[in-house]
């Protein structure tokens, strides 16, 4: 950028005048040109120093010693050198408050902010020591909700029914079968208090430990399995050896083929059964046989919804493709076809390879046209969030930032983001362009990796807004009367990611999502709660 322009572009941001794209080009050049910043630092000194000195002419007129004219004038520049640095900090603060979806490119209140009170970096911590890796039909007790991927509590655990495999950070695969109540001690030690559990123990979690009523299972390398019942207790060894140490009872050593019953202190050798225990290949299997039925289900729901006419836009993000059909068929206008910009292939919500797009390249997206104007909209879409490493992660945003136009995205801090342009500057006193409509924090690294669905619905007939996470409401806000707009236009626009850089001005902002998506779907009607849980209900993998 030439020196000119720049000036220019500076000038007009301190006068309050720099209109939506001139303001991107000079965060982008400032954000990557030492000497821009300066030319900034500088810009702002001069004009606080024409400021004083215009101040210091209407004095002179009351005050017309010379000499105290000169001292005055000298502290005036003191104070304007002195204050320099915080001038900048409120100029640049005025100017993000200003446009609060704007890139964090000039942010470093946003990083003190990250750093706390203190200014001491906090690293990030969770409790737990294994994760659920699959789970067919199940009902957990005391109101627990254990999803695929989601970290085990700690405490007892009550599955009253179905089948739940745990990986535990020592390494050791556990399958439990409901009726079962159980408590994950370390991920060395387990206590089971009743119902089947089978361990598969690899080399370096060796010693892994089965606490029961009736002893103590202490591995050697093997794969065994244990059965409590209140009429007592049974350890199968599947495969390798164990020491068995019951209660009042001599220990003992028992290998492949060898189980025991305790009960009533009478101990009785049995043979190992492993058909009596479901294991991690029959629980696989299961899995992928209920994957299936499920995948039917939404198969069947997805040709439903394409004769829907407020369908606008539906993509299911098949990276074998670069071009995404869009399925909606009913609409008068229909959104084009997305064309699919450097995202990687990724595993759907499903665990089918390749059927989902991972957007962690800096470039990556999904482009498509959207023609028409609405009222209303609903923005539906599954996605998996490896994390939230920019200040805006992308869902869907339009190319620019124009009047009626729609922003859809996740703030780092876990909010869910959408806000529809209304206004250009300069504004009235106490207006912005645009309310901002964030949902409650929802994200937290625990959910790492997990397939969310997440809508937000833009009701401009009911003037509300309302977020979803997973089929429930996060929260539901009134739109402001001087803030409603009754002419969402979109145009051009992008999944996951924002804009694009203009020609002799390569730079963009960073806002592409560190995660995968495998559906995206746009209704020009607002849906309704009942709605939006039973595409969730049918859509859960």
């Amino acid at each position: 950028m030439k020196n000119t322009e720049l000036r220019q572009l500076i000038d007009a941001a301190l006068e309050g005048q720099i209109s939506e794209a001139d303001f991107l080009r000079l965060e982008a050049e400032l954000s990557v040109d030492p000497e821009a910043r300066q030319e900034y630092y500088d810009r702002i000194l001069l004009t606080q120093l024409l400021a004083a000195e215009a101040g210091e002419q209407n004095g002179e007129q009351q005050a017309p010693t010379p000499t105290t004219r000169a001292r005055v004038a000298v502290r005036h520049w003191r104070w304007a050198f002195a204050g320099m640095a915080s001038v900048c900090a409120a100029l640049l603060a005025v100017m993000i408050a200003q446009r609060p979806d704007a890139p964090v490119i000039i942010g470093q209140p946003r990083v003190a902010e990250a750093q706390g009170e203190t200014g001491e970096q906090r690293e990030q911590e969770s409790s737990g020591y294994a994760i659920v890796s699959g789970q067919v039909d199940p009902i957990w007790a005391d109101e627990t909700t254990l999803a695929h991927g989601s970290m085990v509590p700690p405490g007892e655990l009550h599955l009253q029914s179905g089948v739940a495999q745990f990986e535990l950070f020592s390494g050791v695969t556990l399958v439990v079968e409901g009726e079962a109540r159980f408590s994950i001690l370390s991920p060395m030690e387990v206590l089971v208090t009743q119902g089947k559990v089978r361990a598969r123990v690899p080399e370096p979690a060796q010693g892994f430990r089965v606490l029961t009523d009736a002893g103590e299972v202490v591995d050697l390398g093997t794969e065994f399995a244990v059965d409590v019942t209140a009429e007592g207790s049974e350890v199968h060894v599947l495969d390798g050896e164990i020491d068995w140490h019951p209660r009042g009872l001599p220990a003992q050593r028992l290998e492949q083929g060898d189980a025991t019953r305790l009960a009533g202190g009478v101990e009785v050798p049995i043979a190992a059964n492993s058909s009596r225990f479901v294991g991690p290949e029959e629980l696989q299997q299961r899995l992928k046989n209920r994957a299936e039925t499920r995948i039917s289900q939404w198969e069947a729901t997805t040709r439903e919804l394409a004769e829907d006419p407020e369908l606008i836009a539906h993509y299911q993000m098949s990276s074998s493709r670069r071009r995404l059909e869009n399925l909606a068929e009913a609409t008068r206008e229909p959104a084009s076809e997305g064309a699919v910009v450097a995202a990687a292939p990724a595993a759907d919500r499903w665990g089918r390879p390749a059927q989902a797009l991972d957007f962690s390249p800096a470039g990556s997206r999904v482009r498509v046209h959207v023609p028409g104007e609405y009222q209303n909209l609903t923005m539906i879409c599954w996605v998996k969030i490896n994390s939230l490493d920019r200040w805006y992660n992308s869902l869907f945003l339009t190319d620019g930032h124009e009047l009626g136009e729609p922003h859809w995205q996740i703030m780092d801090d876990g909010r869910l983001f959408f806000s529809v342009k209304k206004y250009e500057p300069p504004f009235e006193k106490g207006m912005q362009d645009k309310h901002i409509f964030y949902s409650p924090k929802f994200w937290d690294t625990s959910l790492s990796g997990r397939w969310l669905m997440l809508a937000t619905v833009y009701d401009g007939t009911q003037k509300q807004v309302t977020h979803y996470l997973n089929g429930s409401i996060l929260n539901r806000e009134e739109i402001p009367e001087e803030y409603l707009v009754d002419k969402i236009h979109i145009g051009d626009a992008s999944l996951c990611n924002w804009g694009l850089p203009s020609r002799n001005q390569p730079r963009f902002a960073i806002r592409n999502l560190n995660g995968s998506l495998d559906e995206f779907m746009l209704f020009s009607e607002p849906l309704s709660e009942q709605d939006i849980q039973q595409l969730y209900d049918v859509g859960k993998p």
